[in-house]
């Protein structure tokens, strides 16, 4: 089935993926004269940022979540359509979803990346990363799991194991994880159990360079670092995992070989782009990064096809550091709104300079009170800079609504130090994860 493209209707803008890149095209469009059609294939946008809080039961996937249809209602030139692209033909300018055909005079492509195994991909069933709501309702699934199966297990050795928690990867998704469990374990969940001491938990953080949040000033760096130790989580850095297998991590650190035992595995290291990289790459002809990142030209488009748009974190954008933009919020929004900004330009015969980057800082949480934030001509720390990072999520919020709630949620937990969320669901009881056959590596 064709939707049809009237010559005399506006042009016509497709926009692929609903995230911060595609949403922010599309709201900045909503008063253009163009026609937008928005494909996504979730009916809703997700604040990925606080996937962490639904992970460790602060939030509900709701409170972090905003209908599509619900954000457009009143944007008369967008329409919002379920699906996903499965192809696309940039010379005939049309998108497939499915048996549907769509035209485009303008498409921008905006389905961001995933989780990246480093070629490990069995060991996704056993160290579960964060990226969807399903991720986090999984990983929140575990984490409070582990907490049960412990309060069951009568031997000294598979309680501590299930009491064992090892996250992979030192960024702000890992080291945020790191600081909430931590706060679980030692505060929230204390007087819970009656056969387990929960301040008996061992939280790892694996982290491959030479230090966490490396995006971040050195000084900032370490006081993330001490902040987590003094909460209790344990930082290895320099460590490469070579193996998860029969509830073993086995990680390299400075020429040693080292296990550890533990039930629970998370994962917050490497990302790669959508398969929608590889789509645009074979019928464009355009260059992809290791990680599947389409290389885009100066002004986000594709090479040789000016009418193609690449925005977030499918972007390879090298243009102004000499090396790629982070995969953050900013970067997506700021790219959605050059893009909506040059499709009027272009509309009216005219164009704009090259994208820049405004680099707006970047920001970690560590746990109550405790944050880090670097904006380069300043640096916070402790109760300044978690108010500050409180503030900017409540800010990047679509909806209003969902800024009181959060705003509602987060004072609740702050005053009582209880996490209301803390729901086991997606199975009838805890299954422990299915271990890795060995034999692989």
């Amino acid at each position: 089935m064709e939707v049809s493209g009237d010559k005399n209707k506006p042009h016509q803008v497709v926009i692929v993926g609903g995230g911060f890149g595609g949403l922010y095209t599309a709201k900045h469009l909503a008063k253009a004269n163009v026609n937008v059609t928005l494909i996504d294939k979730r009916n809703f946008h997700l604040f990925q940022p606080l996937l962490y809080q639904v992970a460790t039961g602060t939030l509900s996937p709701g409170d972090i979540s905003s209908p599509l249809r619900a954000v457009f209602s009143k944007s008369k030139n967008t329409q919002v359509l379920l699906g996903e692209v499965s192809d696309i033909d940039p010379k005939a300018q049309k998108v497939m979803m499915g048996d549907q055909v769509i035209p485009y005079d303008t498409l921008v492509v905006a389905t961001g990346a995933n989780h990246s195994y480093f070629g490990k991909d069995d060991w996704k069933d056993v160290a579960p990363g964060l990226k969807t709501v399903e991720d986090a309702i999984e990983m929140r699934r575990r984490i409070f799991g582990a907490f049960e199966a412990a309060e069951k297990e009568t031997d000294p050795e598979k309680r501590r194991a299930w009491l064992t928690f090892v996250l992979v990867g030192g960024g702000p998704t890992g080291v945020e994880l790191a600081g909430a469990i931590a706060e679980l374990a030692y505060k929230t969940l204390k007087e819970d159990f009656r056969n387990i001491d929960t301040s008996e938990t061992r939280i790892l953080l694996l982290q491959g360079g030479d230090r966490i949040l490396p995006h971040i000033a050195p000084e900032l760096s370490e006081v993330a670092a001490q902040s987590l130790r003094k909460l209790g989580a344990v930082i290895h850095t320099n460590t490469r995992v070579t193996n998860i297998e029969n509830d073993t991590v086995t990680f390299k650190q400075g020429g040693e070989v080292k296990e550890i035992t533990t039930k629970t595995i998370l994962w917050a290291a490497g990302v790669k782009a959508s398969a929608m990289g590889q789509i645009l790459a074979e019928r464009t002809d355009v260059e992809c990064d290791h990680a599947g990142r389409v290389i885009v030209e100066p002004n986000l488009t594709v090479r040789d096809y000016k009418n193609i748009f690449v925005v977030g974190d499918l972007a390879n954008f090298s243009h102004q550091a000499m090396k790629p933009l982070p995969g953050v919020a900013p970067v997506a929004k700021q790219q959605g709104e050059y893009v909506a900004k040059l499709i009027q330009k272009r509309l009216k015969g005219h164009t704009l300079p090259q994208f820049h980057y405004n680099d707006v800082g970047s920001l970690a949480m560590i746990g109550q009170n405790l944050a880090v934030v670097d904006l380069g001509f300043i640096k916070l720390q402790g109760f300044l800079a978690w108010a500050f990072w409180l503030l900017v999520h409540i800010y990047f919020l679509i909806e209003f609504d969902t800024k009181l709630l959060v705003v509602f949620q987060w004072a609740w937990n702050y005053i009582t130090r209880n996490r209301r969320s803390r729901l086991i669901t997606g199975r009838e009881a805890f299954v422990e994860p299915k271990p890795v056959s060995s034999g692989s590596h």
